[in-house]
């Protein structure tokens, strides 16, 4: 009796050593295998595709049907598809209830939910898709992504896995698993992230270096040139289809888009502003109007807006719309830019895609790059100022030069009269330089202008920089006038460019000397300037000039200035001796 009993001792020993040695190893071999599939997934990929792929392998090793991923959005409170295998984004619901629902049940509890009998569960809504793919159970398991700064939250989500059989019992084995392959998904996730930051910190570096190139160059900074060098760091993030970049008026009425991407003619008008209420996004992001729109169709948070269809948005005008459609647009993200809590700018980024969702790091990027665009912005309109206070300077220095005289030997009433003019120069050009100071940060109020007038005021104001630079056989010829002309627009910007174009058109006559003619008059609706000088320009020089590209920071001042007023700029040529700007603007 001892004996049989020791050999079934034996035989027992013997059996868990075959097993261990055997069938255990090579369970333990397959398990392995199965969970470094899902570590060596490429992290380089986007987080939808890494979702995809991971699903897929959890599907083919746990025998399911098909499988699924939502994400929480703390923003939203609500559960965000975010890929799934077979993929079928376009036919799920983009977001679903955190409460009520097995998702939001898996992310609350931290725990695993089986369902044996999708059909019988009134935690999961919309039976009509189950019945459609031919599931009938369900296990959700909680997938969690630490967080990497204290700032963060941790990233939690669920995997919905499905299978085809009906009151499905599920063994704790395969539980286990799935449980193991979502905590290596998790891996996978912060290794993307951790490659993220450095790339990022990697862009952010290039846009600084080429925004600080910018500032180094002769010409001094220009905001479409910046824009268009540090847009190409954004490509490999978003499928850019194009990119804009908008200024906020004071009394958030206007927006004026001061630069734009791609830069080619007739895609952007930049300079070109509109009212706020014209485009429901803005209104949203300036606190002007509530969100009463379809979660389907964009994503509102507090730091940004996207909009995931622009055909069936709310938030999208019809002019957009049709916009959108004719230049391949199928998504759209706002970023608001703010100053002391105050939207000063906005920044939107079109897609090729249809885009769900951005990723937080992805949208630190564009808050940097919009941060450092709003530096470009104000140091632009500094070298805008410090250029245009050329001449009213040296207008100020000449009239007080001569006031000075005028004191120091006044005899007569005539001499009374030209000291009260002179003061009463100084008075609106030293007013003048206030306002160009003023102007790196506004530009006042539009008003009701006589164009006439301020033309002779700015040829007034030139032909005393042509004395005090000692130019010589200069002929001043003034008018025709129109002196009824009227235009709406921001005063100091109708001056600035007057300035530019007699100052450039007074460089450009030849040294032996000629003309510098003005005049105003009406052609149908358009009040017109004509500047002419003695002179030649180029076809190339002609072009460029017209392009916003001619030599010289004043030409680029007065591009931007005349599409800003909605205005024109012709340039003619009489026989190659003399070269007219003619300058066309709206009449009130």
């Amino acid at each position: 009796m001892s004996g049989i009993l020791q050999a079934n001792k034996d035989s027992k020993a013997s059996f868990m050593e075959c097993v261990e040695n055997h069938s255990f190893s090579e369970f333990l071999d397959l398990v392995i295998r199965q969970v470094d599939e899902i570590v060596d997934i490429n992290p380089d990929l986007s987080e939808r595709e890494i979702f995809e792929e991971a699903t897929h392998l959890m599907i083919n090793n746990l025998g399911a049907h098909s499988a699924s991923v939502r994400i929480y959005d703390p923003q939203t409170e609500q559960m965000l598809s975010y890929g799934s295998y077979p993929s079928e984004e376009y036919t799920r619901e983009t977001y679903i209830p955190l409460e009520g629902s097995i998702a939001g049940k898996v992310v609350s509890t931290g725990k695993t939910c089986l369902v044996p009998n999708i059909l019988n569960e009134e935690g999961y809504q919309n039976k009509n898709v189950i019945i459609r793919r031919g599931v009938n159970s369900l296990m959700a398991v909680p997938l969690e992504i630490p967080r990497f700064f204290p700032r963060e939250r941790d990233t939690v989500g669920v995997i919905q896995i499905y299978y085809t059989e009906e009151n499905r019992a599920f063994s704790s084995l395969e539980i286990q698993l799935a449980n193991l392959m979502a905590k290596r998904l998790s891996f996978v996730v912060a290794r993307k992230k951790i490659l993220s930051l450095n790339r990022n910190n990697d862009k952010k570096e290039a846009i600084v270096w080429h925004i600080f190139r910018k500032i180094g160059s002769r010409g001094g900074i220009k905001m479409r040139e910046a824009f268009n060098q540090v847009m190409p760091e954004l490509a490999d993030m978003v499928s850019l289809q194009s990119c804009a970049f908008f200024s906020v008026s004071e009394d958030l009425n206007q927006i004026v888009l001061e630069a734009g991407y791609p830069d080619k003619k007739g895609y952007h008008g930049i300079g070109a502003s509109f009212h706020v209420t014209s485009e429901p996004a803005f209104e949203l992001l300036l606190d002007l109007r509530e969100y009463s729109g379809n979660s389907r169709y964009e994503v509102v948070t507090p730091s940004y807006v996207l909009v995931v269809d622009p055909q069936h948005s709310d938030l999208i005008s019809k002019n957009l719309k049709r916009f959108a459609e004719l230049h391949n647009i199928n998504s759209i993200l706002y970023v608001p830019l703010k100053i002391y809590g105050e939207v000063s700018h906005i920044m939107t980024f079109d897609a090729v895609d249809q885009r769900q969702r951005y990723s937080d790091d992805e949208i630190d990027i564009f808050l940097f790059l919009g941060r450092e665009l709003m530096k470009v912005h104000k140091m632009e309109r500094l070298d805008d100022a410090l250029h245009d206070f050329k001449n009213p300077a040296i207008a100020i220095a000449g009239f007080a030069r001569r006031l000075k005289q005028l004191l120091e030997k006044r005899t007569s009433e005539q001499s009374e009269d030209q000291i009260l003019k002179y003061a009463d120069i100084l008075v609106q050009e030293t007013s003048r330089i206030q306002e160009l100071a003023l102007s790196i940060y506004k530009v006042g109020d539009e008003q009701v202008v006589n164009l006439t007038d301020v033309l002779k005021r700015r040829f007034e104001i030139n032909k005393e920089a042509i004395k005090e630079q000692l130019k010589q056989n200069i002929t001043l010829v003034e008018g025709p006038f129109d002196p009824s002309l009227k235009i709406r627009c921001y005063p100091i910007h109708l001056e600035r460019v007057f300035d530019n174009l007699l100052n450039n058109a007074t460089k450009a006559i030849p040294l032996k000397g000629g003309l510098l003619e003005i005049r105003t008059y009406a052609d149908g609706e358009w009040a017109c300037v004509g500047i002419s000088n003695t002179g030649h320009v180029s076809e190339e020089d002609r072009i460029n000039i017209l392009e916003g590209e001619g030599p010289g920071r004043g030409f680029y001042i007065i591009h931007r200035i005349i599409r800003l007023l909605k205005g024109k700029i012709e340039i003619m040529e009489d026989k190659g001796m003399m070269t007219t700007f003619i300058v066309r603007l709206p009449i009130a």
